[in-house]
């Protein structure tokens, strides 16, 4: 059968994902699954299938499984970032320059990431059951505490594999033996209890509030009035937040979308997809970026000591190590600056790790850097880039020790689960940007 044919797309550092496409309707519309999934197994849940195929019947529905889980390369659980260039690459080896995206709880922050970096390729969001942020913090009072997120979290590494989970998340089936066995199979098939609560807990620590307000295209939030699993709130934050988003309260008690009210799910999709949603005013020149700027420790006084040609000869081969670390970390150099350098990445790990690459490859030759990151809306005007995230990316580097990498709180709030550590190093004043702002150094 069509929708059981799996392929695969290389991602950017190699990974493959596997992906299918059905149908072929007028409009492409790729789905980003929530945590685990398993591209084979959900087609043998009929509820499952028929939600698959009544969407097949009005697109070229193309879903996937995330890397980590299911028929993908079981590499770590992604990071935004990362699922960001897995949707890329399928969007790419499929042929869809412009994309309907569907997401699904951390899938919606992976859409909503790559539409904000690359507007033009993206024609409307489908957002289920989203959430910006999910703790609770003084100025997020409608978010989870953290002791019942951390209670989630173990409750579900408990009954990983188990139809009792569904207890919580699909009271309408928690009876139903032939799903219990059907979902706890596909559980076990999709990722293992370790991988399924570090899905969880990466996206549980995702704090997206800040770049959210980027998006350009046009956004259907869809939120479950009764949802047991993520609190209606959320998802009517999540719509607020958005400039260009329109919410939508579907009946129902269950968290899944194939199960109880998936009609109305399903014709909310047909009516957004069909309606002309695209947006006509987007600009492209207008998108979300990781800026780095970096600098050069006591640069005056080392030409002092060295004399122009010396200074001059230093600095070339200070150049053409920023560009090659920039380059093998995917980004762009912009401009170099005399003594340091300003650059853009699609994502914040990688602007992190260039950083530091760039901090110990110079080393051997005797110099030492600072270096600021920030992720936020730039202006493209040719080749150089402006708006205010690159001035708060100079203000971070200014505050930043010789040797140190420092971001904002935005980075370190895109990057859970990267491995990426740091420590605070307190709350500034940024010279020109309104309000307090607290920083982070790189560990």
């Amino acid at each position: 059968m069509a929708e059981l044919e799996i392929q695969y797309a290389t991602s950017a550092d190699g990974t493959n994902i596997a992906y299918q496409v059905v149908g072929s309707g007028p409009v492409d519309l790729l789905h980003v699954p929530p945590g685990a999934s398993h591209l084979d197994l959900r087609w043998d849940e009929p509820r499952y299938a028929r939600l698959l195929r009544r969407i097949a019947s009005f697109s070229r529905f193309i879903t996937l499984d995330k890397r980590g889980s299911g028929l993908s390369d079981r590499t770590e659980p992604p990071t935004p970032e990362q699922q960001v260039d897995d949707v890329a690459a399928v969007l790419d080896v499929v042929g869809s320059d412009r994309t309907y995206l569907w997401g699904s709880l951390d899938g919606v922050t992976s859409c909503l990431l790559f539409a904000a970096a690359y507007p033009d390729r993206v024609a409307g969001i489908v957002a289920y059951a989203p959430f910006a942020r999910l703790r609770w913090a003084e100025d997020f009072p409608i978010g989870v505490p953290d002791e019942a997120v951390d209670a989630m979290l173990e409750l579900a590494a408990s009954l990983f594999g188990r139809p009792e989970a569904l207890a919580r998340t699909a009271p309408s089936v928690a009876h139903d033996e032939a799903y219990g066995r059907w979902w706890a199979r596909s559980q076990r098939s999709a990722s293992t209890p370790t991988a399924y609560v570090k899905f969880l807990r990466n996206h549980a620590n995702t704090d997206i509030r800040d770049v959210v307000g980027s998006v350009q295209v046009p956004v259907l939030v869809l939120h479950r009035e009764n949802d047991p699993w993520i609190p209606v709130d959320l998802g009517r934050d999540m719509a607020a937040r958005l400039p260009t988003a329109t919410l939508v309260e579907l009946p129902g008690v269950d968290y899944f979308p194939w199960l109880d009210g998936v009609d109305a799910f399903v014709d909310a999709i047909a009516r957004f997809v069909g309606g002309g949603h695209v947006a006509s005013d987007i600009d492209v020149d207008r998108v979300l970026a990781t800026v780095l700027f970096t600098d050069i420790v006591d640069s005056t006084r080392r030409a002092s000591e060295l004399g122009d040609r010396r200074w001059r000869t230093l600095l070339d081969e200070h150049d053409d190590i920023v560009r090659s670390e920039v380059d093998r970390h995917h980004g762009r150099v912009v401009k170099t600056t005399g003594d340091g350098a300003l650059a853009t990445f699609d994502g914040p790990a990688r602007a992190v790790r260039c950083a530091t690459a760039v901090r110990h490859a110079l080393q051997p030759i005797d110099l030492d850097i600072r270096a600021g990151i920030h992720t936020g809306e730039v202006e493209r005007r040719g080749d150089d880039v402006g708006g205010i995230a690159v001035h708060i990316a100079a203000r971070v580097q200014a505050l930043a020790r010789p040797g140190e990498v420092v971001v904002s709180r935005t980075v370190t709030d895109l990057v859970a689960g990267s491995g990426l550590a740091f420590e605070s190093a307190g709350e500034h004043e940024l010279k020109g940007v309104p309000g307090r702002w607290e920083v982070f150094a790189v560990r």
